[in-house]
């Protein structure tokens, strides 16, 4: 097993800048990593970048919030997938989620599922502010949706990824709907606990060498 093909070499904050983008591309196209995960702004320029490789690059919408509207995460995938977008994260209502009020948060990722077609969508859970029912409860969601992945966190918040919140996702979700470990993930020895645990991306801006990770 290769390590490297599970990861989404990440760079979101807001300080990132041109020369770091290019760094980011430069390392992932060294280790061979599955994606780059950067910041709409910057879709283009990782695109271009990874021109004649098959490192997708994935971008993140309602980010790292989720609380504005459908319509804003709407226009920001498709907009993103013009620019070249393979994949899209997008951050669930978590008001929304918390009210109860389950229809919108439906109708929130629904609506960018249908929007971006065929393109792989990451419904980001944000573990760390919710109860376990409510990952639950947004796992059957995501279920509902069709969503490609449930991802654990946008780490930006106090924590990220847990097993423990893994095992609940898998649990729920079974086969059905992908998962990513994201946040807190910095080194080969958590990444491969979570890859045994069932996750099927691992999300780090933590460089993990090629040469390492092949086991």
């Amino acid at each position: 097993m290769n390590i490297s093909k599970y990861i989404d070499y990440t760079l979101l904050k807001s300080t990132a800048t041109e020369r770091e983008i290019i760094d980011l591309c430069y390392e992932a196209k060294k280790n061979n990593y599955y994606a780059v995960c950067v910041n709409s702004s910057y879709v283009a320029l990782a695109k271009q970048l990874l021109l004649g490789t098959s490192i997708k690059v994935c971008t993140v919408v309602g980010f790292p919030l989720g609380a504005m509207t459908t319509q804003a995460k709407v226009y920001e995938a498709k907009k993103a997938i013009e620019d070249g977008a393979s994949e899209i994260d997008m951050v669930i209502n978590l008001g929304f989620l918390k009210s109860k009020n389950y229809v919108s948060v439906l109708k929130d990722i629904t609506d960018v599922k249908l929007a971006i077609g065929n393109t792989p969508l990451k419904v980001i859970l944000e573990i760390s502010e919710i109860s376990k029912n409510e990952v639950i409860k947004a796992c059957e969601i995501c279920l509902d949706t069709r969503a490609d992945f449930i991802k654990t966190s946008s780490g930006f918040t106090k924590s990220g990824a847990t097993l423990t919140a893994i095992k609940i996702i898998k649990k729920t979700v079974k086969d059905e709907v992908k998962i990513v470990a994201s946040g807190g993930i910095n080194d080969i020895g958590t990444a491969l606990k979570f890859i045994d645990a069932g996750v099927h991306r691992i999300n780090t801006s933590v460089e993990l060498k090629a040469e390492s990770v092949s086991v």
